[in-house]
């Protein structure tokens, strides 16, 4: 399997996260889902926390609403219930919202750079996380909370966002990607499937490393501020983090 194809469809996000319309055609239609699949789609499915996109299908003067997207053996664009459903053969427009998936991207970056900081400065590992559009919480595995924790946290991410530093994506094969970053893997678990040939790497230069599918900025300036809005104990040996994404901190563009 190609490393942007999924099933029948080529996988359009992972080339170009910043792509938000394009042409495709159905190749298939399940009325129970309800859903289709597109032979092209920039349509995130979801995955590592961050939710699907939503945007909507044009064709033949019809607006027909996407409310996300799954992934099996094809990857399935969901439809919103009552909304036509185009036949098999049908060139379609997709579009995605971009309000939601841009805040998505910059809440996603801006978590990697969380980890990063943590990671660095504290030694911790990440043990869960979930994202919806600017805010989001990361679990990770602290046995102590040091001292003026949570502000040098806070400063630490403040100053990489200043720094503008670039995030790229790249895809390696496994065995090489583990040979050159050792530290690949930032969660407690490895949760990568033991049969995924290719990884998709995820970069801020200088800072975090990180196998990761999601959709991200292309620079720490473009997160903006992050803010820690609280701090909470799951149990001995794990603290929550609850974050922020602001429009203060430097973004640009």
């Amino acid at each position: 399997m190609e490393a942007d194809r999924l099933g029948r469809t080529h996988r359009l996000e992972l080339g170009d996260q910043t792509l938000r319309e394009w042409d495709a055609t159905v190749v298939a239609v399940d009325p129970e889902v309800p859903g289709i699949v597109l032979d092209r789609s920039a349509f995130y499915p979801g995955g590592g926390g961050q939710p699907p996109d939503h945007g909507v299908l044009l064709w033949g003067g019809v607006q027909t609403r996407v409310t996300g997207a799954r992934t099996g053996d094809d990857l399935w664009v969901i439809v919103a219930e009552g909304d036509p459903l185009p036949p098999v053969g049908t060139r379609v427009r997709g579009a995605i919202e971009d309000e939601r998936r841009t805040a998505l991207m910059r809440t996603h970056s801006g978590l990697h750079l969380l980890s990063g900081v943590v990671f660095r400065d504290f030694g911790a590992l990440v043990t869960g996380g979930n994202m919806e559009p600017l805010e989001a919480r990361m679990d990770f595995n602290l046995p102590a909370v040091p001292e003026g924790f949570r502000d040098a946290v806070t400063a630490a991410c403040a100053a990489e966002v200043a720094a503008d530093r670039a995030i790229t994506t790249t895809m390696l094969p496994r065995q090489q990607a583990f040979a050159d970053y050792p530290d690949l893997i930032r969660t407690a678990t490895n949760l990568l499937p033991p049969d995924l040939e290719l990884v998709r790497i995820v970069d801020i230069a200088g800072l975090d490393t990180q196998a990761d599918a999601g959709t991200h900025v292309a620079s720490t300036a473009q997160i903006g501020g992050l803010e820690i809005v609280k701090m909470e104990s799951k149990g001995k040996g794990f603290r929550r983090l609850r974050v922020r994404i602001t429009d203060s901190g430097g973004r640009r563009g």
